[in-house]
């Protein structure tokens, strides 16, 4: 009786597998995609991130790319089809378990990733893991142990999981191992999914550390973090009250210590601010991450009495909300002094400000240092100059305030 192993192929299966290669095919460009950018840099800063999205969304083809670019072996283990001794190690008992003790087995995957000394650890399905499984999960998350096995350091953690409402048979995620992740919801992006299907999907890179702005990194980091919970202290930890928020992230020390080193990270590789949030909002919460962030804000704003002390060099922020922020705090600061050089001062600074950007920002600060003039101080000459061009973006500004309430009005109108 002749093997099927040794008949020849089908020439019609074997043109079958040309066109499968074909349509596997595909390559990658630079592209910038903040999801992805967001997703390496917390590789990189080797902490384990977990991608919530949708079934289909393309989590599992964003890891298998981010393994390939980044030539880490990707290793997949579903959760939901393990039990809990697959991470946790099955107990072996060897000649004298009383004084040898009882080794904890780990499983063949785990093996054969210390063997490789790198890779990438991909945890899938971990939404529908039970909690028996997310349990024997803690060891292998945080203290990156199976069984009796250390995972080298070149080991990265990267899992995915399902809202609870579109898994088979969901959990929401344990507080301890939910505490553990940077929290990352991937969403698909309509260009990258229809240029991806043309054969040419982002390429997922390392973000490019600056080596001389290091020390500055993590003295800015500490100081941020630092400076935030010394004025929110009721932040440091707030464990929510539903089970749901507590499956994704909030607020610990765990967690700020996380969002301390996203943040060291991405000062040094100079991120977007679009990407830091994703990564601050993903480790401690929304609210407190968005407090973070509105804090770095006030970091970032020049001093005042600088401003003051030379303003022909003044360097004002170019985000429109940060720049009025500063001219707001100049005038708060001559308010809090009120001399007549740091007066004169402080329009110059706002002259400074409608020389390097928008004019219109420039109304609500100039009316306010208006009002600090003394009946004995002269009016400068440079104030003359710079209330031509306020007048004008104050009246640009009522024009369309009256445009829109006339507009209402109408719309009232029509629906009487």
């Amino acid at each position: 009786m002749t093997s099927h192993a040794l008949l020849p192929a089908s020439p019609q299966l074997a043109l079958a597998d040309d066109l499968l290669a074909l349509l596997r095919t595909t390559t990658t460009e630079p592209r910038p995609d903040d999801q992805l950018d967001a997703l390496t840099l917390a590789v990189a800063a080797d902490l384990p991130v977990l991608l919530w999205g949708e079934p289909g969304i393309g989590k599992t083809a964003a890891l298998t790319q981010l393994a390939d670019s980044l030539d880490l072996p990707l290793t997949t283990v579903i959760a939901s089809v393990h039990e809990p001794t697959d991470f946790s190690g099955l107990p072996i008992v060897g000649d004298d378990p009383a004084v040898q003790g009882v080794p904890m087995a780990p499983p063949q995957w785990a093996v054969e990733l210390v063997r490789a000394g790198r890779g990438l650890l991909f945890l899938d399905e971990l939404s529908t893991a039970t909690p028996a499984v997310q349990a024997a999960l803690l060891r292998v998350v945080l203290e990156r142990r199976v069984g009796a096995l250390q995972l080298p350091p070149g080991v990265r953690i990267v899992a995915a999981a399902n809202p609870r409402a579109s898994a088979a048979d969901g959990w929401e995620l344990s507080p301890p191992l939910a505490n553990r992740f940077v929290h990352l919801y991937w969403m698909h992006d309509r260009d990258v999914v229809v240029r991806g299907l043309g054969g040419v999907w982002p390429r997922a890179e390392l973000p490019r550390l600056d080596p001389e702005r290091l020390p500055e990194a993590v003295a800015f980091a500490r100081r941020a973090v630092c400076g935030f919970l010394h004025t929110r202290p009721t932040l440091i930890h707030r464990l929510p009250s539903t089970e749901t928020r507590r499956g994704g992230a909030w607020p610990s020390p765990r967690s700020w210590e996380t969002a301390l080193t996203l943040l060291a990270f991405g000062t040094a590789a100079s991120v977007s601010r679009e990407v830091l949030a994703l990564l601050v909002r993903g480790a401690v919460g929304d609210g407190p991450g968005l407090e973070l962030l509105a804090h770095l804000d006030r970091m970032e704003l020049p001093d005042p009495e600088l401003l003051l002390a030379d303003p022909p060099a003044a360097e004002l922020p170019e985000r429109g909300d940060l720049r009025q922020a500063a001219l707001e705090a100049v005038v708060a600061a001559v308010g809090a002094r009120p001399e007549r050089d740091r007066w004169e001062a402080g329009w110059a600074v706002l002259v400074r400000a409608m020389e390097t950007g928008a004019p219109d920002l420039l109304v609500a600060p100039a009316k306010a240092l208006a009002g600090l003039r003394r009946d004995d101080w002269e009016v400068p000459a440079t104030v003359e100059r710079l209330a031509r061009v306020v007048g004008i973006a104050d009246r640009a500004e009522k024009s369309v305030t009256r445009a829109e309430a006339a507009g209402a009005g109408r719309v009232l109108g029509v629906a009487r």
